[in-house]
């Protein structure tokens, strides 16, 4: 019986963003996985939930028994379901895939049946000041053979100056934040989507991220603006606190919904699966617990006929993308994968990064998840904390809102 010997946390900021890569090691010399336990904005706490709580409940145990493993780590801290434990059991739950893969000889997808599809198509992100420069953007990933770009003017939500508000609508003297204007958000995304088609025409799929940042009636009210536009999907309309407002939502407009990337329960996206209220389930696979959970989630959706589209910026590792990418070719109901890109360093410290070639995420044929991470390298990337980071979105009047 092959046993787990050491579990420990790996912070490294290769690119900026703080991640989190688990690493267990077990009684075969030489054996070991890798998985992503990665809550950017809290990036010390979870490498401390690995260390200190799971390290010394899972040292000696099964490392074949994944299914048992996962459950005894989720109840046993009993209170659960917070983003803490729940990157903090993604992270050896992947990696425990990654081991069995390894020693099966076999990569994750086929562990988890095989190939439904060769290569993931994936979605970029086109960010600007202005309509022009977001069409730019877009022009420039159909050049390089995209098929999807999500638009965004001023980051999520339109939040430049420029473009909502932003700054010429703070009160003098008021609450420090970025401030935008929710009303000229609304206008500005409308506009933004009349510029981008009429510069593109009808051949690409486009999407756009609410982020939460409406009132629900506002947020219905730009989805039905948006129809004529055809978007893939719109992303996040509502906060996971007003999973109500998704049926009515649902009964005014035909533009595809997305969400689920701040979901942590199981309740917070039954519903919406089970009564047929979004079109795709966008869950950041760390923050429900890793691949256990997300294969099953990936079956429920589809005999509700709900597609995939887990989440995948900048603050997902490599090693979360490989993840995503083995669950996006092994089950039926893909839809799209979001990336934001692999930059230099985070190649370098994660060999075996998921390559993006022409519009698509293809996975190598490695055995386990396909990716590594070089600790001496990662340890020149020390991570800088960031408690308050971008997460103080306001309102004109100084009202915080959802970031």
């Amino acid at each position: 019986m092959t046993t787990i010997t050491k579990v420990k946390a790996i912070l490294t900021a290769p690119a900026r963003s703080a991640l989190v890569v688990v690493k267990v090691e077990t009684s075969d010399p030489g054996l070991y996985g890798v998985g992503c336990a990665t809550f950017t904005q809290r990036p010390t706490l979870v490498a401390q939930a690995v260390e200190e709580y799971l390290a010394p409940l899972l040292t000696g145990r099964n490392v074949a028994n994944i299914e048992d493993l996962w459950h005894l780590m989720y109840v046993n801290s009993y209170w659960r379901n917070g983003p803490v434990l729940n990157n903090a059991i993604s992270g050896v739950d992947m990696a425990l895939w990654d081991i069995k893969g390894k020693v099966a000889g076999m990569p994750v997808y086929d562990l988890l049946g095989g190939k439904s599809r060769q290569a993931a198509m994936v979605y970029r992100h086109a960010d600007g000041k202005s309509p022009d420069e977001v069409l730019q953007a877009v022009q420039r990933y159909q050049e390089e053979g995209h098929l999807a770009v999500r638009c965004q003017m001023g980051g999520y939500g339109a939040q430049h100056a420029d473009v909502a508000g932003g700054s010429a609508a703070q009160i003098r003297d008021g609450f420090p934040g970025a401030y935008y204007d929710p009303d000229s958000y609304a206008r500005s995304v409308v506009d933004l989507f009349d510029h981008v088609r009429s510069g593109i025409g009808d051949d690409l799929f486009l999407l756009h991220d609410i982020h939460e940042r409406l009132a629900p009636i506002d947020a219905i009210r730009l989805a039905k603006a948006l129809e004529p536009h055809r978007l893939f999907f719109l992303e996040d309309p509502l906060p996971p606190e007003q999973i109500e407002w998704f049926r009515r939502l649902r009964d005014q407009t035909a533009t595809p919904i997305a969400m689920g990337e701040l979901h942590n329960h199981p309740l917070e996206w039954r519903t919406l699966v089970t009564e047929q209220l979004i079109d795709f389930i966008r869950t950041h696979i760390s923050q429900i617990g890793g691949i256990t959970p997300a294969r099953k989630l990936a079956a429920l959706c589809e005999a509700f006929g709900i597609r995939t589209a887990w989440h995948g910026p900048h603050d997902v590792s490599p090693v979360g993308h490989a993840a995503n990418l083995h669950l996006d070719l092994a089950v039926h109901n893909f839809g799209i994968q979001e990336v934001i890109g692999f930059p230099e360093p985070l190649a370098e410290v994660f060999p075996g990064t998921p390559e993006l070639r022409d519009g698509y995420l293809w996975a190598n044929d490695d055995p386990g998840l396909g990716i590594d991470i070089d600790e001496e390298l990662a340890a020149r990337y020390p991570i800088e904390l960031a408690p308050i980071e971008w997460t103080q979105a306001r309102w004109p009047d100084g009202t915080v809102w959802t970031p």
